[in-house]
C-alpha cells in the first residue's frame, strides 16, 4: 500500500520523483489515488498518457475552482487562455497565433538568438563562478521573448518574478499565499499589457502583439483574449525555457561521457536536446478532467474525474524506451511527451527546441571548461514542474572534459 499523504507525493516528486513514478506504475500506469488536494487517476504509463492527451474526451481545465471569489482576477485570465480552453475556442486562438511559431518562422530568429547568446556569454566567461539560472538562463530567454512578442528590453527583469509567482499559483502545491501573490501578479501584468497594447495601437511593430492586435480589429478576438494570450505568452515561453536550458546542461554536466560526444560532434545538439526533454522534462505533469465515462486499460474513469497525466513518468516507461533510466544524447527515436501531445501540444516548442540548442551550444562549444560545483542540486517544490533553484558551475581557462 502506498503513503498517499501529500506531503510524502511533494517529498519524493522534488527529491527524486522516477523511482516513485515507477513505485505508482508498479500497481498499475493508470493509478487511482489521493496524492494532491483532490483524487484523481495519476498516469504513469507512456501509452495511457499518449491516448489521455490525445482524446478530447479529456479536457483541460483552469486550476483554480470555477466557484473561486477570492482570486477573480486570476481565474478570469486562465479562464481567457488558450491552454484551457476546449474544442471550437481553443482551435480558433491557436490559429491566430500559431502562424507565428511555425518551424520555418522560429528558423528565421537564429541570428538574432545566436546573437543573445554569444553577448551573454561574452559577459560572463571571463567569471570564475557563474549561477546559470539568474546569469544565462533567464536574461537569455527574456531578451527573446521579449523581442517576438514586442516587449521592450529594459522591461524584461520583471518576467522573473511574474514567472516565479504565476507558476507557483497553478502548480499543486500552491498555498493560499502563492495564490494571492499569483493574483496581485496578473494585476501587475494587465497593467503593463493594457499599457504596451495601448502604444502599439497607436504605433504598430513588427512583434506579435502588433498582429494580435489586427485581430482583433477584425472580431477575431476580444480584448480579453488579447490580454490572455499575452501573459501566456510571456509566462510560457519564458519559465518553460529557463528550466529546459538549465536542466539541459544539468544533464549534461553530470553525464560527462555524453557532454563530450556532444562536443566532438556538434551536430547531435537536436538529438541531445531531445533526450534532455525526456530525461528530466520541464513539464511534469499536465492535468485533464473526464468529460464522459472512459475506460482505459481496464479501468473505468467516470465523468468529472481529476486525471493527473505524469510527463516525467511516461517518459521514464521502459515499455517505450529502452534502457529508460540511461541518459543517451544519441537516442533515435525519441517520442517523448516532454510537450504534450494531440490539439495541446506545446504552441512554442519549436522556438523552446532551439533556444536550448543555440544556449547549450554556445555554453559548451568554448575555449573554457564548464563544471557542476555540485551535483546534489537543489530542486524548487514543484510537482508540476522540474525547475532548480539555482544552478552553479565553475568556468576554468583549462583543457575541457
Amino acid at each position: 500500500m502506498i503513503n498517499q499523504s501529500t506531503d510524502r507525493f511533494t517529498f519524493e516528486i522534488t527529491k527524486s520523483p522516477y523511482s516513485f513514478y515507477e513505485e505508482i506504475r508498479s500497481i498499475h500506469p493508470v493509478y487511482k489515488g489521493s496524492f494532491l488536494k483532490y483524487p484523481g487517476w495519476y498516469v504513469t504509463g507512456y501509452q495511457e498518457a499518449l491516448t489521455i492527451l490525445k482524446d478530447n474526451r479529456f479536457q483541460t481545465r483552469i486550476p483554480l475552482p470555477e466557484t473561486t471569489k477570492k482570486y477573480e482576477v486570476l481565474k478570469n485570465i486562465q479562464s481567457h487562455m488558450m491552454l484551457f480552453k476546449s474544442p471550437p475556442d481553443h482551435g480558433r486562438l491557436r490559429m491566430l497565433v500559431s502562424h507565428k511559431f511555425t518551424p520555418a518562422k522560429i528558423e528565421k530568429c537564429r541570428p538574432f538568438i545566436e546573437k543573445i547568446a554569444i553577448n551573454l556569454w561574452n559577459s560572463l566567461k571571463n567569471k570564475k563562478k557563474i549561477d546559470v539560472i539568474s546569469d544565462f538562463a533567464f536574461p537569455f530567454a527574456s531578451l527573446v521573448v521579449a523581442k517576438i512578442i514586442g516587449i521592450p528590453d529594459d522591461d524584461k527583469d520583471i518576467f522573473r518574478e511574474w514567472a516565479l509567482n504565476l507558476i507557483q499559483s497553478i502548480d499543486f502545491t500552491r498555498s493560499r499565499r502563492s495564490i494571492v501573490d499569483g493574483n496581485n501578479t496578473t494585476l501587475e501584468m494587465l497593467s503593463f499589457f493594457k499599457d504596451l497594447i495601448k502604444e502599439r495601437r497607436k504605433s504598430p511593430q513588427d512583434d506579435l502583439i502588433s498582429e494580435l492586435l489586427h485581430q482583433e480589429k477584425d472580431r477575431k478576438l476580444t480584448e480579453e483574449e488579447l490580454l490572455a494570450t499575452s501573459v501566456l505568452l510571456v509566462i510560457a515561453g519564458h519559465e518553460t525555457t529557463v528550466n529546459l536550458i538549465s536542466n539541459s546542461l544539468y544533464c549534461l554536466l553530470k553525464y560527462s561521457k555524453e557532454c563530450h560526444k556532444l562536443i566532438e560532434n556538434p551536430l547531435l545538439i537536436e538529438s541531445a536536446i531531445e533526450e534532455c526533454l525526456r530525461y528530466e522534462s520541464p513539464t511534469q505533469m499536465m492535468a485533464r478532467i473526464a468529460s464522459e465515462d472512459v475506460e482505459l486499460n481496464k479501468v473505468q474513469i467516470r465523468k468529472g474525474d481529476h486525471v493527473y497525466v505524469l510527463i516525467g513518468a511516461a517518459n521514464r516507461d521502459t515499455k517505450q524506451f529502452s534502457n529508460a533510466d540511461v541518459f543517451d544524447i544519441t537516442r533515435n527515436p525519441n517520442p517523448h511527451l516532454a510537450f504534450g501531445s494531440g490539439i495541446h501540444f506545446c504552441l512554442g516548442s519549436a522556438l523552446a527546441r532551439l533556444e536550448a540548442q543555440i544556449a547549450i551550444q554556445t555554453l559548451l562549444q568554448n575555449e573554457v571548461n564548464i563544471r557542476l560545483e555540485t551535483q546534489e542540486v537543489e530542486w524548487r517544490k514543484l510537482v508540476g514542474f522540474r525547475a532548480m533553484k539555482e544552478m552553479h558551475v565553475h568556468i576554468d581557462d583549462q583543457s575541457k572534459y
